[in-house]
């Protein structure tokens, strides 16, 4: 034991659960471990403050070759609809160390990602690229400064082991930090065990630790479905403000905290069309950018179906009472993303006629095709409209009108400031600094975007992290497993 471990304060909740749910097990060592990111910001809201000047001790830790004395690491089981199939799955490469109860006397899950093969593994060898890992920690950094919640990057070490993929490439462990790692899928797949005990444990679980304010409700699981249906609607709706695509919303991949996991083939939106899909597997545009709130409302479905049998004994009065949850989901969202997409363009109060002003802001840009990002930052700053697209008369012409609407609204330009970031994750840019980050070379680009992703709505004078790429098509991301 390291005199150190103590700092961590481990808690191991999950292991309360019945045993078909997780399997223990710990991460496989690694050469030569090197600690190249670690978040102290993160760490210190975590509590670890005291930890952040022992660096020997970390890499250790973080590279998964010791285990301070209260972990009991497992790999979490959990199931899942991949592309609308459902499979039995798991942490094939991740393993939880276990939770730890940040300043805001929150739980946090500290898990393992790239840490070895578990049972779930199947043909997989339990590792992943440096490139990877660093990419999510990027990523997910950046969709916290954005205000989204997510699931968040405490550490990344390198190895000087090998992993093969379609090249041979360096291998790298990521510490992920969550709220939990409960998933549709976690719910999936107890509703399949075959027992009704395993599904009311599960539940009893996962209201005590995300939503004990229901617990004394007159129906407690319809609650949890309402509300775990609100933070994903509000969720969805957070990525499509910014040009978010989640490139493989499987119900595996939905967590029940209302945070985005697993960023896997994620991208953002340069050039606005509904209908952009990045991921090289999602070949037929499931998971579109215009498609995520459908999917995402196809998934809180299937969460709804394991839930029947404790709503009610009753099949069809349990139906009755989830229904209007799901008949309402467009109404609901839709409202979300009007008022989301007001503010967009700086109103925040609607009057007669604003939902008009939109549509046609939205409807040019479906034809014109203009960069999403800086179309609305540059109702603020205006150099950001220096391409042509913008200077056609379609678009003067809206943009005469929504300054006559705008002029008498108090405090306009600071709302388009708060709901349009003027740097976003531009994947010409982030694949460069992976690149050299992940060869290699070294960090310095890794670093420097990572420092504007951290503060995007900050205004910047004109900046190449600003300007979209020449071109996105043909542009395809991975899920580097």
């Amino acid at each position: 034991m390291h005199d150190l471990d103590q700092i961590w304060r481990f808690e191991n909740s999950y292991l309360k659960l019945p045993s078909s749910f997780y399997s223990e097990i710990s991460p496989s060592s690694i050469s030569n471990p090197s600690l190249l990111l670690y978040n102290k910001v993160l760490a210190d809201h975590l509590g670890l403050k005291s930890l952040n000047s022992n660096e020997n001790y970390l890499t250790d830790i973080f590279s998964g070759n010791y285990i301070p004395e209260a972990s009991r690491p497992l790999a979490q089981a959990y199931g899942g609809h991949q592309f609308g199939y459902f499979n039995v799955l798991g942490d094939g490469r991740a393993i939880l160390l276990g939770e730890v109860k940040g300043v805001d006397e929150k739980k946090y899950d500290i898990q393992l990602k790239g840490a070895g093969k578990t049972p779930y593994s199947r043909r997989g060898d339990g590792r992943a690229t440096l490139y990877s890992m660093l990419r999510e920690y990027l990523i997910s950094e950046a969709m916290h400064g954005l205000g989204i919640p997510t699931t968040r990057s405490l550490a990344v070490v390198k190895s000087e082991d090998l992993v093969y993929r379609e090249k041979v490439n360096e291998m790298g462990v990521l510490t992920r930090v969550a709220s939990s790692h409960i998933r549709v899928g976690t719910f999936e797949l107890a509703a399949r065990m075959g027992d009704s005990d395993c599904i009311r444990k599960l539940f009893d679980y996962t209201l005590e630790r995300h939503y004990p304010e229901l617990t004394d409700v007159e129906n407690p699981v319809v609650a949890f479905l309402e509300n775990v249906i609100d933070r994903q609607i509000h969720l969805v709706n957070d990525w499509m403000r910014v040009g978010f695509i989640h490139g493989v919303m499987n119900s595996d991949n939905m967590s029940i905290s209302g945070e985005t996991i697993d960023y896997g083939p994620c991208a953002f939106m340069n050039g606005f069309n509904p209908n952009t899909v990045f991921s090289s597997i999602d070949e037929n545009g499931r998971y579109a950018y215009a498609n995520q709130p459908k999917m995402a409302k196809w998934n809180l479905m299937r969460l709804a179906e394991t839930l029947l049998s404790l709503i009610d004994k009753d099949a069809e009065k349990s139906v009755e009472l989830v229904q209007p949850l799901f008949d309402n989901f467009e109404e609901k969202f839709n409202e979300v993303w009007k008022n989301n997409h007001l503010k967009k363009i700086g109103i925040t109060k609607e009057q007669s006629g604003d939902q008009e002003l939109l549509n046609e802001l939205m409807n040019w840009m479906e034809k014109a095709k203009p960069d999403f990002t800086n179309t609305f930052r540059g109702l603020v700053n205006s150099y950001l409209h220096k391409d042509d697209v913008f200077q056609l008369e379609e678009f003067q012409t809206w943009k005469s009108k929504w300054k006559k609407r705008v002029a008498s609204a108090d405090g306009y330009e600071e709302c388009l400031i708060r709901a349009n970031p003027s740097i976003i994750p531009r994947n010409h840019l982030v694949e460069e600094a992976l690149n050299n980050g992940s060869e290699g070379r070294n960090l310095k680009d890794f670093y420097a975007i990572l420092e504007k992703l951290q503060k995007p709505y900050d205004s910047y004078k004109s900046d190449k992290f600003q300007n979209p790429p020449l071109s996105d098509l043909g542009y395809k991301t991975f899920c580097g497993t």
